[in-house]
């Protein structure tokens, strides 16, 4: 990725994310079979872990109008996710989709995906369905316009699955045996309780980027090595099928993929838990206590952080390692009133707990109000609804499909 490019993105907007450098640099391609390297995954987007289902955003960045002068501008792609496993929570909002809302003064294309990878407990398939509609719905709440983003159910886009079982005979086994994901689920479960979907998810996930040709994958500070294997994998496919390989096959030679650079968001990349200021929010934990849900009402608002976990030292600050919940509630003010950190520590330094819970609670009520409002009324509207999916679905094939017949000519197989 041009540098150059990545600092003009940053330039254009103070609430636009970092853009990470990348994960490693050159020299790859000398290097690729003989010392490929090792892949670590933490834990699924958004500190859950890899089961149910995932819905993903994916996003066709333009860079505005530039100088006359000025050639060095070019369309830029997106592609991110969050699982439907359960209530969208605030860490979620402010942690991604604020974010994405906030980049579409330059996006051009947008898409969420919903899929089941077959690793959700049975007993709650029926679910599947309700899921998918309410994260779409809570998605296009909280921003997202149709009119610059297109919405999509992964699983009405085949193109997905094609390149996942095209990438899976370039993926090595060994990198996925690696996988912490995979070794942390087999241990606890035992191998007759895990599937071979939990095996090759990176791989689907991977796919779900490279289809769409992204240039950035926003992701969390604790996330950036899920974009690894995606990296490389692209890189390995690139090697061994592209060039002048693909050239001689009638191709237009060079590499199939990009090489996904990650975008680090400037704040709320990670929201901390509500009952423990050093674990992240997540919809997984056991307590609903420990989350504020985007559509929880104004009481339920108003008790979770009434009885949410403080200390008791005086006065109120941001950035003390030994105070991380106070640090935690700090910033969710500070995002959700977009204040800097300057005001929030001048206005709260001299607060109580009792008062700057209320004032907490306030703020987070009115910001959340209109979003529940827009929400309500999307999901009571099913026609409008499908519409949405149905229309994003046919944009996303358009482009996934011309990446996936690259894919299939570059390996060699007779055209369709």
């Amino acid at each position: 990725m041009g540098r150059a490019v990545l600092s003009q993105c940053l330039i254009l907007s103070n609430s636009s994310p970092h853009l990470s450098s990348s994960l490693y640099c050159g020299g790859l391609r000398s290097k690729y079979l003989k010392r490929p390297r090792f892949i670590r995954h933490n834990r699924a987007v958004n500190g859950d872990n890899g089961a149910g289902f995932r819905c993903c955003c994916s996003v066709s960045l333009s860079q505005p109008a530039a100088p006359e002068t000025s050639s060095s501008w070019v369309r830029k792609r997106i592609v991110s996710g969050v699982q439907p496993t359960g209530a969208i929570h605030l860490g979620n909002y402010l942690g991604a989709i604020k974010n994405w809302i906030a980049l579409q003064v330059l996006l051009t294309f947008s898409a969420i995906f919903s899929r089941s990878n077959m690793l959700s407990d049975t007993n709650n398939m029926s679910l599947l369905k309700l899921a998918t509609r309410n994260t779409a719905a809570i998605y296009l709440a909280c921003g997202v316009d149709t009119s610059k983003a297109s919405v999509f159910v992964q699983s009405h886009v085949r193109a997905h699955v094609e390149l996942m079982w095209l990438l899976s005979s370039a993926t090595p086994i060994g990198w996925l045996n690696r996988m912490i994901q995979f070794k942390e689920k087999s241990r606890k479960a035992g191998d007759e309780n895990v599937g071979v979907a939990l095996l090759t998810y990176p791989v689907l996930m991977a796919s779900d980027i490279l289809l769409y040709q992204s240039d950035f994958v926003p992701v969390g500070e604790d996330q950036k090595q899920h974009l690894e294997f995606t990296r490389e994998l692209a890189e390995r496919v690139n090697y061994l099928y592209g060039g002048r390989k693909w050239k001689k096959l009638g191709g237009r030679g060079g590499a199939i993929f990009k090489v996904p650079e990650s975008l680090i968001p400037p704040a709320g990349a990670r929201v901390m838990s509500l009952s423990d200021g050093l674990s992240k929010m997540s919809k997984s934990a056991h307590s609903d206590q420990s989350r504020i849900n985007l559509l929880d009402p104004k009481d339920v608002i108003a008790n979770k952080i009434k009885r949410c976990k403080t200390d008791s030292f005086p006065g109120l600050e941001l950035d003390n390692p030994e105070r991380p919940e106070c640090n935690n509630l700090l910033s969710i003010y500070q995002l959700i009133s977009s204040k800097t950190k300057e005001e929030v520590a001048q206005e709260c330094q001299d607060m109580n707990w009792g008062t700057f819970k209320t004032l907490l609670t306030d703020a987070l009520v009115d910001h959340l109000r209109p979003i529940q409002v827009r929400y309500e009324e999307i999901i009571s509207d099913p026609a409008y609804l499908d519409g949405v999916l149905a229309e994003g679905a046919t944009k996303a094939a358009a482009i996934s499909d011309a990446t996936l017949n690259n894919v299939f000519q570059a390996m060699g197989f007779l055209r369709r």
